[in-house]
Parts: structure tokens; C-alpha cells; sequence
């Protein structure tokens, strides 16, 4: 059964687990105060999404969740289509070789869910809607 969230309206959608890696927890959150500025709907999401993950140690981080440098396949529901990108720091990205930052809505979306975890996402496009899965 996948756990399903509404990236635009999340609190109508019941949340899926989050769990992120302990190590890079500070590193999260002075990118969120980072994008406060420019983008404060997204720095909210971060910082949400933040609080109320799972944290754990290096060790204890599951193989099928979605940290820093995990590249991750995802399948939309109404196309069929599958997309895989890997997920990086700010500094790191570059969608030509499909490197998503982590402080886009995508990465923030993304970050700490499993495989198997599905979830709406508002595209910017005719505000369409579509349902992603994380292959």
C-alpha cells in the first residue's frame, strides 16, 4: 500500500513518513533560512517537512529513502511517464544531467520518502495535478 501526499495542499492529504539523515539535518535547515527571501511558501514546506521527519543516524539511514545523492525514479500516474533524477545540494545542481537541488518544490517533495510512496504534485503548467510515484 503507498502512502500518498498533496505537495500544493498537503494538509487535506495525510503524510507519508519522512526520514532524513542526522548528518545532513543542519545543512537542511540554513538552506531553508537561505531561501527565506526569495521564497518563503517553499523555506515554509522545508522547514515543515523538517520538523516533522523521522531523524536518524548514518547507520540506521534505510536504503530506500530518498537523501542527498540518491537518485530516484518516479513514475506519474496519469502519463505513465518515468523520470529519474538525483537529488544534490544547491551547489550541485544541474538539470541538464537531471540534478535536482533539494531546495527546489521537487527536491523538497522528494527528500526522506520511500520507494513505493506516491504523491500529488501541483505542476506549473495549466496548474495541472498529478499523482508521482517513487519507483
Amino acid at each position: 500500500m503507498t502512502e500518498a501526499i498533496q505537495v500544493a495542499d498537503h494538509a487535506t492529504t495525510p503524510n507519508p513518513q519522512l526520514i532524513l539523515n542526522a548528518a545532513d539535518l543542519v545543512h537542511f535547515e540554513a538552506l531553508a533560512e537561505g531561501i527565506m527571501r526569495r521564497h518563503p511558501t517553499l523555506a515554509d514546506r522545508f522547514f515543515e517537512e523538517i520538523g516533522r521527519a523521522q531523524i536518524v543516524e548514518d547507520q540506521q539511514m534505510p536504503g530506500d529513502v530518498v537523501g542527498i545523492g540518491s537518485k530516484v525514479t518516479y513514475r506519474d500516474e496519469t502519463t505513465g511517464q518515468e523520470k529519474s533524477v538525483t537529488l544534490v545540494y544547491p551547489e550541485d545542481a544541474d538539470i541538464t544531467r537531471s540534478q535536482v537541488s533539494v531546495i527546489t518544490a521537487l527536491g523538497v517533495a522528494l527528500l526522506g520518502l520511500r520507494e513505493g510512496t506516491s504523491f500529488y504534485w501541483d505542476t506549473r503548467r495549466e496548474n495541472q495535478r498529478c499523482m508521482l510515484t517513487i519507483l
